[in-house]
């Protein structure tokens, strides 16, 4: 009853047969789907007393909508795979569901599917795919500058306020993660490699490090806090130094704070960070 419940709560024309079946009416010239997926379970990426569920649900969307646009790509579908606890009521079932559709809506994508299963915990697995015309990569060149969106840190001090028992802002980034999807979309042509912060800022320069085989020549340093501090999603990015000011005029236009701190050089970056999850 409750499994049926939840998939009621997404209507459209894909969902009751074992799979959809997708007919693209629009064409693309030298498109690309981009396919990604991440899942957001009960207590390694949360706990229930820090979320209403509709926030949870809303926040396990966005942390795989993040992934798309730093492909460079716009959501077009996704399938939902979750796990609830039997003792859920129909109400706290809809609110779980509300939290996907007010993604959806946002981010203009359809839910076409997925499995659902009863579980201890509640988690969510989630698949989506996207469109892009021309996919930006991680792979990075020798001699370019490094940045990143937004501010970094509070994450991570947010964790450790929740992981004390108090409480945090629900204006928080750890409860609703900033996208930079505006940004991202404009100043996608005059970059080279970029990846989302989910990790951390120094694991995702080690990820970046291992595909481009460079290191970092740091002119902006950054302690522990700020640089192992995961799940910011803010976007880490190289460009080519001729493209600075097209990009501060494109940080300036969508108001999207940018930090530029590093060069790449040749050799290997290592992260000094622990795993993230708790």
């Amino acid at each position: 009853m409750k499994e049926e419940f939840f998939i009621k709560q997404f209507k459209n024309k894909y969902i009751g047969d074992d799979g959809a079946i997708i007919n693209e009416k629009w064409k693309m010239k030298n498109g690309k789907w981009i396919v990604a997926s991440d899942s957001f379970f009960e207590n390694i990426h949360f706990k229930r007393k820090w979320f209403r569920l509709d926030e949870i649900s809303y926040k396990a969307s966005l942390v795989n909508i993040s992934d798309i646009i730093v492909m460079n790509a716009k959501p077009k579908y996704a399938l939902i795979n979750i796990g609830f606890p039997k003792s859920l009521s129909l109400k706290e079932i809809e609110l779980l569901a509300n939290g996907f559709k007010k993604a959806a809506d946002e981010y203009n994508y359809e839910i076409i599917g997925g499995d659902t299963i009863r579980n201890d915990k509640i988690a969510i697995s989630m698949t989506f795919m996207g469109v892009s015309n021309r996919p930006v990569f991680r792979k990075a060149k020798l001699d370019e500058y490094v940045a990143f969106t937004g501010d970094l840190g509070s994450v991570k001090k947010n964790l450790q306020i929740l992981l004390r028992g108090e409480k945090i802002s629900k204006n928080s980034k750890f409860i609703k993660p900033l996208l930079r999807d505006k940004f991202f979309y404009k100043v996608s042509k005059y970059i080279t490699a970029a990846c989302d912060i989910s990790d951390g800022l120094f694991k995702e320069l080690e990820r970046i490090s291992k595909i481009s085989n460079v290191d970092f020549e740091f002119f902006k340093k950054f302690n522990k806090r700020i640089g192992c501090s995961g799940e910011e999603y803010e976007i880490l990015f190289t460009f080519p130094k001729k493209n600075l000011s097209v990009i501060k005029n494109i940080s300036k236009l969508t108001r999207t704070p940018i930090t530029v701190f590093a060069v790449t050089k040749r050799g290997r970056f290592k992260s000094v960070c622990p795993e993230n999850h708790f």
